[in-house]
């Protein structure tokens, strides 16, 4: 399917929210304004939401220490029957999901600590809880679903029916307008026909959101029972880590879906996707959270164990550089976790930044502790556990970990997408009012209105930006200590809003291609964001130990606050295209002589067209 620049531009702007209806700490950072009272005092549940809580993370604590074992989940590559049939059991497969309908109605911050405790313990099991209630059936039917599909799936799903999303296809990542996977309107039903490629649960899930192309009305969702006829899963795949993931190939082939399992309108599809992973987007961090803290107890006490040189290697200043940058980092990961879980619990916010910037920043940040991690460990960080065990000594799984953690830098949305996802909003301001300004397409007459609109903007909002608090010795000071971070916050969130406008002022339309200075800029965003978690956090907390952890990780943040600000404009992107275009061109494939590729032959992208199944099926359905 072939759709130009143009087109997918506008599926995706058209996918959007564009409405502000509720305060966002994040939007108005990025507009340079640093609304701290947005997010101190730090909102909190009430009594019974955490009561019902930590009574369901005391028995998922007693489960998972006694019937989750890593090691053979890692070795098999499979959760056992018996596990799931356990989490079933337990009411895991219904933390979300409301009481109402047979769920146990945690809370988001609840949720995400079940998510953290049960991923420490097995990454893939972690991976199902959250792909099946983050953003399978569950999420979307509760924000969007008609009363009868609610009373219809959201019980059966409470009750362990396992559900998986699916979206990409073979041909189709991160660009929706070139979805292949068709529903069309036949008497009552709709027909699907198509392929679904990383469909996380799909082997084994009972039930389906399946996104398709309504022909003339746009991309829906429906949800569709897994063993509807005409639905194969043709490949279990197999990933780098992971092992445990039930992830796989789905292809439909005249599938029948009623007219009543639409969710939502025809056409809504790709905006109640989005609006899914606002909240949806938090479990990822979760998961990271929790691996960062883990490496943190392992650091600490092999550094303290390992004798090198007549000292434990954490006090020799190489390890301990790394020691004190996993500890904070993982303090800081928990405070980003907890603070936009708090801001989604409270309802009173628009948190789709917030929860972008805190899956940005986790996924990339716990991947940096787990591969420091595997450096203080040694030798014995790029051996498996098992192997560590035979010799007589713990197993650690350090490379497991690394492994497991890779994913989350490309799942619900790559890195790369996630920086232009956050960018977007971010200049969503300028582009509100200079829109037709820079629009190749908009009349002299349009222009004009454009210009004059943005003249009356820009004449209020630039003012702001020059004088704040952070320039004040006396801001902040109910924060003690770390009252001088925060003012450095204010005056870099100004300090970024400026930079912003210079670069829509020098690019104009052109700045959507400056994808390197964008991602810079929502970098920016995430550590200022960082700092403010962790600072808000050692405020409520009244630990002096909080104190000194989010004392150290601002210190880190800031130095990588000033270099990312440097090479905003000092940089070599510009030289950097003309090589990379220089290389796709074929100039430099005598560069690549000498060497043997032993890539198994095939195409590189699978054949996707709408035709019936020749694969056997391996749909593998899990005890109730």
């Amino acid at each position: 399917m072939t759709v130009d620049e143009r087109a997918a531009r506008q599926v995706a702007e058209q996918a959007r929210e564009t409405r502000w209806q509720r305060p966002s700490f994040g939007k108005e950072l990025f507009l340079g304004h640093f609304r701290i009272d947005l997010i101190h005092p730090h909102p909190s549940g009430t009594p019974e939401d955490r009561e019902r809580g930590e009574a369901f993370l005391e028995k998922l604590r007693k489960f998972t220490e006694s019937q989750i074992d890593n090691t053979v989940i890692e070795r098999d590559a499979q959760i056992p029957d018996e596990v799931l049939k356990g989490l079933k059991d337990l009411g895991a497969f219904g933390m979300k999901i409301k009481p109402e309908y047979g769920g146990i109605g945690l809370t988001q911050v609840y949720y995400n600590k079940a998510l953290m405790l049960v991923g420490s313990a097995s990454p893939a099991i972690g991976a199902i809880l959250s792909a099946h209630q983050s953003i399978g059936v569950p999420q979307p039917v509760a924000m969007f679903g008609s009363p009868e599909q609610k009373q219809e799936f959201l019980p059966r799903c409470a009750k362990g029916e396992i559900t998986a999303f699916l979206l990409t296809e073979p041909d189709v990542g991160s660009d929706p307008a070139r979805l292949g996977t068709t529903a069309v309107l036949d008497g009552d039903d709709y027909v699907l026909n198509g392929v679904k490629l990383w469909t996380t649960n799909g082997v084994v899930a009972d039930l389906l959101v399946v996104m398709a192309q309504v022909p003339d009305r746009g991309i829906t969702a429906f949800v569709v029972e897994a063993d509807a006829e005409g639905i194969t899963v043709e490949n279990r795949n197999a990933f780098m880590g992971l092992r445990g993931l039930e992830n796989g190939v789905t292809r439909f082939h005249n599938v029948r879906v009623p007219k009543k399992n639409v969710i939502g309108k025809e056409g809504a599809g790709l905006k109640i996707a989005l609006a899914t992973l606002n909240t949806g987007r938090l479990s990822l961090p979760a998961l990271c959270a929790g691996s960062a803290k883990w490496c943190l107890k392992i650091a600490r006490e092999w550094s303290t164990e390992r004798i090198q040189w007549g000292l434990p290697v954490g006090r020799h200043e190489a390890i301990a550089g790394k020691i004190a940058y996993i500890a904070a980092t993982a303090y800081a990961l928990e405070a980003v976790l907890d603070l936009s879980s708090e801001l989604a619990d409270a309802g009173k916010h628009d948190i789709r930044i917030e929860a972008a910037l805190a899956k940005l920043y986790a996924s990339e940040k716990a991947w940096l502790v787990a591969d420091e991690l595997v450096q203080v460990r040694g030798g014995r960080g790029y051996e498996t556990a098992e192997s560590q065990a035979a010799r007589g000594e713990r197993g650690i799984a350090a490379e497991q970990v690394l492994r497991d953690l890779r994913i989350n830098r490309i799942f619900e949305g790559s890195t790369e997408i996630m920086h232009l996802l956050i960018a977007r909003e971010a200049v969503d301001a300028h582009l509100s009012v200079a829109g037709d300004i820079i629009d190749p397409d908009a009349d002299r007459q349009r222009k004009m209105k454009a210009a004059a609109k943005a003249g009356g903007f820009y004449a209020k909002w630039l003012p702001t930006l020059v004088v704040g608090k952070g320039q004040s010795p006396a801001a902040y000071t109910e924060f003690g200590p770390l009252a001088k971070h925060l003012r450095f916050v204010e005056r870099s969130a100004r300090k970024l809003a400026r930079q912003t406008f210079y670069a829509m002022s020098r690019w104009q339309g052109k700045m959507e291609r400056k994808q390197r200075f964008l991602s810079r800029i929502v970098d920016i965003g995430a550590e200022l964001f960082a700092i403010s978690a962790a600072c808000v956090r050692a405020a409520q907390d009244k630990n002096p130990n909080s104190q000194l952890l989010a004392d150290a990780f601002a210190k880190q943040a800031r130095v990588r606050v000033d270099e990312l600000f440097e090479k905003l404009w000092k940089n070599t992107d510009d030289s950097d295209q003309v090589l990379a275009k220089q290389v796709m061109d074929g100039d430099y494939t005598w560069l690549e002589e000498g060497v043997i590729d032993a890539s198994i032959p095939g195409a590189w992208i699978a054949d996707s067209a709408h035709r019936e199944s020749t694969a056997t099926n391996v749909h593998r359905p899990t005890p109730r």
